[in-house]
C-alpha cells in the first residue's frame, strides 16, 4: 500500500501531523508493506527567495491578527509539538521560501533517503536556531546528513531548473486531487486524510484502506499451470 504525504517545511501542522502519522503506522501490523512517498506542496510559492522575515511578522501580515495573537498561535503549536515528542522554538522562528528544499527533497527521493531528509529540514526549521532560508550551504549540510552526496546537493541548488517540473508537478496533483492544505495525506489514491489528524484516526484510515484492497486475480489462459519456485523449491521437469 503507498501512502502519499503533500507537506510543506514551513508548515508547522505538517511538521506535528508526520509525527501522529508515523506513531499510527508503527502500531499498524502492515507497517513493512506500506510505501511512503513525500510529495511537495508551497505554502507562500510566491516569496522570493531571498524575501526572509520573522514568522510573527508573517503571520501578523497574513492573518491580520495582532502580535501577541501570534505569539499565543505559536505557543499552543509548541505545546502540541511537544505532546508528540518535538522541539519546536516559539520565538526567533523565521519565514522564507521552501522551493529548494523541494527540489532536494526530490533528489533524495531518487536515492531513497527522502523521509531522512525531510525529517531533518523539519527539525532544522522548527527546532534549531540556525535558519534554513538564507545559506545554501545549510541545506548541502542537511542532506549530507541525510545521506546524500555534497557536490550532487549543490549542483541541483546551483541550478533552478534541477527538479522544478517535479515540484510543480507534484502541486499541480495537489490540486486535482482537492487538496487547498497540507498536511494532506493520499492512501493508495483511494482515500484522503485533511490536516494533522490524531494517531488513531491515521490507525483507522490505514486499515480501512489496506482492508479494502482488492484481491489479486490471476490470469490464466486455460492451460495447466506453468512451473514456479516455491518454499519447497523450485518443480524439475520430468522428461
Amino acid at each position: 500500500m503507498r501512502v502519499e504525504i503533500w507537506s510543506d517545511i514551513a508548515c508547522p501542522w505538517c511538521y506535528v501531523g508526520k509525527a501522529r502519522f508515523e506513531k499510527a503506522l508503527d502500531a499498524f501490523p502492515h507497517r513493512d508493506e506500506v510505501e511512503v512517498v513525500h510529495r511537495s506542496f508551497e505554502l507562500d510559492p510566491g516569496r522570493a527567495k531571498g524575501d526572509i522575515q520573522p514568522v510573527i511578522k508573517m503571520l501578523t501580515k497574513k492573518y491580520g491578527m495582532s502580535e501577541a495573537q501570534a505569539q499565543a498561535g505559536e505557543e499552543n503549536l509548541g505545546a502540541q509539538a511537544a505532546a508528540e515528542g518535538l522541539e519546536y522554538r516559539t520565538r526567533d522562528r523565521d519565514h522564507g521560501n521552501t522551493f529548494d528544499m523541494h527540489r532536494l527533497l526530490h533528489l533524495a527521493k531518487e536515492q531513497g533517503r527522502q523521509d531522512e531528509l525531510i525529517g531533518l529540514l523539519y527539525k532544522a526549521n522548527f527546532a534549531e536556531e540556525r535558519t534554513v532560508f538564507d545559506d545554501d550551504e545549510r541545506l548541502v549540510e542537511l542532506a549530507v546528513a541525510a545521506g546524500l552526496d555534497a557536490d550532487a546537493a549543490r549542483r541541483v541548488l546551483a541550478d533552478p531548473a534541477a527538479y522544478a517540473d517535479d515540484v510543480r508537478a507534484d502541486e499541480r496533483e495537489a490540486a486535482e486531487l482537492g487538496a487547498n492544505g497540507v498536511p494532506f495525506f493520499v492512501l493508495d489514491r483511494k482515500y484522503g486524510v485533511s490536516g494533522a489528524q490524531p494517531a488513531e484516526v491515521f490507525a483507522q484510515a490505514l486499515t480501512q484502506a489496506w482492508g479494502e484492497r482488492p484481491p489479486l486475480k490471476l490470469i490464466q489462459d486455460g492451460s495447466a499451470e506453468a512451473e514456479a519456485c516455491g518454499p519447497d523449491g523450485c518443480a524439475v521437469p520430468q522428461n
